[in-house]
């Protein structure tokens, strides 16, 4: 049986009852913060925290002071991305990736979409896999937003399958934001609520341990990236996240819970994440947020190309299996719109994150036929109704866990083509 936590009698249904309460109230007030974001916005339009932006013209040479390396612009070759990839090639363990009988070594890549609540089927499905005892060890895993917060637990692989699952039927909204009052949401100036709590269970779940546990893995030859965007140069930014957990300071410890806060940071909902950074002996500010801006779902965001470091580091046969969880769904059913400034906007945001994800998928696949490797993803069965992704109902999530965990022990069963060519299903 997989590891769901049950609790039976009537001081259990209180507890839920409770927690249910919070939550609807939670959400209720959180929408009514949303409702009035046009009119914080122009209240406040002329109202701007004082910062020290980096100015433009050094966007490209800033750094993490003291750790220069540990991340780089999407869509941009880094030269110290493909060498920490092909030092990865020397350091990997031969007991995680095995030549297989024709010497062909296998490299299983995983990517995490975000989705908020939703982000609970992802967890089901990777530990009802594990259930399987065909998961495989990830030469990469990455993730955005929700798929941020999980990224480290499925990087670390089964021995943390208890925490995934319980991060993800157990967190509520109170554990997430505090929405307060329409007045605090003007006073606040750069979002309608805060994430303190969220800054605090991150806290709570990346522990020393954790940090340890990344950090060897990535001098075992394997590497964990999140995603966020940089706001002031307009780009996606990728985070060596193993390389960080290296340094194994207090520094490294701080930086590493911020990315993952900043990755899952809603523009205008949450308030971004500043950094600071080093730019020709100066110290500067960058304002980050989720990384859905840039984009749903990556692999390695064009900072390095796999296929040509194989080939350099004398692994030409080698090849990648590349698996993308869904965070949410591509075809929902129909629900009529509220007609509210409220409603319209959520279901506009709604409908182009999932437009996103499909051009994500395509780019994604694009890139796996550029470089001859496998291609497979799943997304939240259209007969699953999904929860709310910001209401965080542990009842809900609970359910949807199970969803995913029944999908990812009945095979899993892979989507092998992008949406609206042939789909095909095949086994991992």
């Amino acid at each position: 049986m997989h590891p769901i936590v049950s609790i039976d009698g009537p001081r259990a249904a209180m507890t839920g009852a409770r927690d249910g309460r919070r939550a609807v109230r939670a959400a209720s007030t959180f929408a009514r913060a949303v409702i009035l974001a046009g009119i914080a916005a122009w209240l406040g339009g002329c109202a701007t925290i004082p910062r020290n932006p980096v100015p433009p013209e050094q966007t490209v040479v800033a750094t993490i002071p003291g750790m220069p390396d540990v991340r780089a612009f999407a869509g941009r070759r880094s030269e110290a991305m493909a060498r920490d990839f092909e030092a990865s090639l020397q350091q990997e363990s031969p007991e995680d990736f095995p030549p297989g009988p024709d010497g062909v070594i296998r490299y299983p890549h995983l990517a995490l979409s975000g989705g908020g609540a939703n982000g609970a089927f992802g967890a089901g499905f990777l530990n009802g896999w594990t259930r399987t005892g065909t998961r495989p060890v990830f030469k990469i895993v990455t993730g955005v937003s929700s798929g941020a917060l999980m990224a480290p637990f499925a990087f670390l692989g089964p021995k943390y399958d208890g925490a995934l699952h319980q991060f993800y039927t157990t967190t509520t909204a109170s554990d997430v934001f505090t929405a307060g009052s329409p007045l605090m949401a003007l006073l606040r100036r750069d979002s309608l609520a805060s994430t303190a709590p969220l800054e605090s269970l991150i806290a709570r779940h990346v522990s020393d341990q954790l940090l340890r546990d990344v950090a060897d893995a990535h001098r075992r030859g394997r590497r964990l990236y999140v995603g966020t965007v940089d706001l002031d140069s307009r780009r996606f930014v990728v985070w060596n996240m193993g390389l960080i957990a290296t340094y194994g300071t207090a520094e490294a410890r701080e930086l590493f819970r911020h990315v993952m806060l900043a990755s899952s940071a809603i523009p205008l909902v949450f308030p971004p994440v500043m950094f600071t950074v080093e730019a020709n002996g100066e110290t500067y500010d960058e304002m980050h947020v989720d990384g859905f801006v840039g984009a749903n779902i990556f692999m390695n965001a064009g900072v390095f190309n796999p296929s040509e470091i194989y080939a350099r580091a004398g692994r030409a046969n080698a090849y990648e299996d590349t698996f993308l969880i869904h965070n949410g769904q591509l075809h929902p059913r129909p629900k009529p719109t509220e007609r509210s400034m409220r409603g319209i906007a959520m279901r506009v945001i709604e409908t182009a994150g999932r437009a996103g994800m499909v051009g994500d998928l395509f780019r994604e696949f694009a890139m796996a036929e550029r470089n001859n490797a496998n291609f497979h993803w799943v997304t939240i069965s259209e007969t699953v109704e999904p929860p709310d992704p910001i209401q965080f109902d542990p009842k809900a999530m609970t359910a949807l866990y199970d969803a995913g965990y029944q999908a990812g022990l009945e095979g899993p069963a892979w989507l092998t083509r992008p949406p609206g060519m042939a789909e095909a299903q095949s086994p991992p």
